[in-house]
């Protein structure tokens, strides 16, 4: 089954994910989607020093909103703060140093923004493809630390802030590799058997999927949604698939066509008249299986998920008020 999952996705791929596939489905967009204004809204981008996540804060900061770039490298996140406030002409855009695969972190960081910022719209978008597997610091397997237990982390701690605004948002970058991957929760860290980092990467982007559902389900009052960039030339796709990147380079979107969604989910009006917790891509919501490929999971396992997740979260709460570097 997992060889028919991998051609029917290689295939809708080529044929959706591509720059060609975003050109096709632009056709259907409307302009005035996006021409808005957002001043006096604050948005969260983590991982925005580059790729998707920064062409997102440039999109957003062009239409007047205030900016929090959470990243992890302070020298490139200084760079990409420089050229957005360049670009843009906005000088509210503002720079946390934060490693999203560190809970502990996550949470000192939660903490103290709760106390000095609103916020309106969080985007979780820093991602890892490690294709070997690593432990962080804190004992964890590094795409899971990062994609799965990060957003879980940064998403809950900040939903009592996101509650106290009208029109509320949370936007997830997940993939559409996602769809070659059933929810697995026997091995959350992949500590028993062959260590692939593509599908590591692709149950995390499944568990994205999940978590959002989950979340549109018990927070009423907040928008969610996740989505799928496509194949967008960026340096986490060249330097994680150097192989897919090479045969591909010629046809990937670029990083503003990968980042289009994302910026439609979080400031137009439309977006938030679907339903919460859908997967979009190109500005539509799609299925979150493949036909005939058996990827649904029992409802048990998506509640044990969120589970496992919440434990691991409380176990690396720190009660100490945490300072990391802001500016």
């Amino acid at each position: 089954m997992s060889w028919y999952r991998n051609v029917v996705w290689f295939v809708k791929g080529l044929r959706e994910y591509t720059r060609s596939g975003y050109e096709s489905a632009s056709k259907h967009f409307d302009p005035a989607d996006l021409e808005v204004d957002v001043a006096g809204r604050s948005f969260l981008i983590t991982g925005s020093n580059s790729g998707i996540g920064k062409a997102a804060a440039k999109e957003i900061a062009r239409r007047g909103g205030t900016v929090h770039l959470v990243c992890r490298n302070k020298e490139r996140a200084e760079d990409a703060k420089g050229e957005i406030v360049t670009e843009t002409g906005n000088q509210n855009i503002f720079l946390h140093i934060v490693d999203i695969s560190n809970p502990k972190e996550i949470w000192k960081f939660a903490e103290k923004f709760k106390t000095e910022h609103k916020l309106n719209v969080l985007i979780n978008n820093a991602g890892c493809m490690v294709n070997n597997r690593e432990v962080t610091e804190n004992g964890l397997e590094k795409n899971f630390a990062t994609n799965t237990l990060g957003t879980y982390v940064l998403t809950t701690a900040l939903l009592p802030l996101l509650e106290k605004e009208a029109d509320a948002r949370v936007v997830t970058v997940s993939s559409g590799g996602m769809l070659v991957q059933k929810l697995d929760i026997s091995d959350l860290q992949s500590g028993s058997g062959t260590f692939d980092g593509t599908m590591v990467y692709a149950q995390n982007k499944r568990q994205q999927v999940v978590l959002t559902e989950q979340w549109a389900k018990t927070h009423r009052s907040i928008h969610f949604s996740v989505m799928h960039p496509g194949w967008a030339d960026t340096p986490a796709v060249r330097s994680s698939m150097p192989d897919f990147y090479q045969k591909m380079k010629n046809s990937l979107r670029t990083e503003a066509q990968g980042a289009d969604t994302v910026v439609w989910l979080a400031v137009s009006s439309e977006a938030a008249k679907l339903p919460s917790g859908l997967f979009f891509q190109d500005r539509q919501p799609v299925p979150t299986h493949l036909p005939l490929a058996r990827t649904h999971s029992p409802p048990g396992d998506e509640e044990k998920l969120m589970e496992v997740l919440e434990e691991f979260s409380q176990k690396f709460k720190s009660t100490s008020p945490g300072s990391p570097q802001c500016h």
